[in-house]
C-alpha cells in the first residue's frame, strides 16, 4: 500500500501516515520517531530505508520532505523513560507521541516492523516497511537526520566517547570510552554494558 490515501467508512478519503524509529539499540541518547504524510501531488523521488543512504542524500532528502509533506512530526522518549519503562514500551511512546504531533489526522498508520503502538486510528505493522513504503521510508530519513544531528550536538557537551561518529551505538570504541571515562547522564543505564560500566567506576 504506497498510496496517502485511503476510502474512510463514509466514503471519504483518510490521510495515511508512515512512522519510523530510530535509536532503539545505541547506549546513549533518546529513541526518536517520526510520522509522515505525504503529498501525493508533491512526490519525493529516491525514497527507502534511511540505513541504505548515504548522510548527504539522507540531508537532502530530509529538506525535501519537510517541504513537500503535507505533515510530518517528530516524537521521542528521552533515557530517564528508556531506563523506566524499556526501549521497547518507551519506542511505542514515542511513536503515539510523533502521531499525536501531526496537524493533519491520519486515517490509518503503517509501521515499520512487527509491532504497533495504540492509536486513536487503526494501524498496521509492516516488517521492513522503510525499504517498502515510501511513507515509512520518509519517517525512517526524518528520524535518522534528526537523531543523527542530536547526536553529534551531544558529542560536543560529552566529548571523548565518539558520539559524532557512532552516534550512542555500542562500538567497540564506545564501550572502552564508558570504562575509561564513565558513565555520563545520557547513558541508558537499563543497559548491560552501561550497567557493567557502573560497576567498574
Amino acid at each position: 500500500m504506497d498510496t496517502q490515501l485511503t476510502p474512510g467508512f463514509s466514503g471519504a478519503a483518510l490521510w495515511v501516515a508512515g512512522v519510523d524509529e530510530v535509536g532503539r539499540g545505541p547506549l546513549a541518547g533518546p529513541v526518536v520517531t517520526a510520522a509522515v504524510i505525504l503529498d501525493p501531488q508533491q512526490p519525493v523521488s529516491g525514497l527507502a530505508d534511511s540505513k541504505a543512504l548515504s548522510e548527504k542524500k539522507r540531508e537532502a532528502l530530509f529538506e525535501e520532505i519537510t517541504m513537500k509533506a503535507k505533515a510530518w512530526a517528530i516524537g521521542r522518549a528521552e533515557v530517564e523513560e528508556i531506563d523506566e519503562i524499556n526501549i521497547l514500551q518507551a519506542t511505542m511512546l514515542a511513536m503515539q507521541r510523533a502521531v499525536a504531533g501531526l496537524t493533519l489526522k491520519p486515517g490509518h498508520v503503517l509501521v515499520d516492523g512487527n509491532r504497533c503502538p495504540e492509536l486513536p486510528c487503526t494501524a498496521e505493522a509492516i516488517i521492513k516497511g522503510d525499504g517498502k513504503i515510501p511513507a515509512i521510508s520518509a519517517a525512517s530519513i526524518i528520524a535518522k537526520v534528526t537523531r543523527d544531528r542530536e547526536m553529534v550536538l551531544l558529542d560536543a557537551e560529552y566529548p571523548g566517547y565518539g558520539l559524532a561518529g557512532h552516534k550512542g551505538y555500542p562500538t567497540k570504541a564506545h564501550m572502552m570510552a564508558l570504562q575509561e571515562l564513565g558513565v555520563t547522564p545520557i547513558h541508558r543505564r537499563s543497559f548491560a554494558p552501561v550497567r557493567r560500566a557502573l560497576k567498574m567506576n
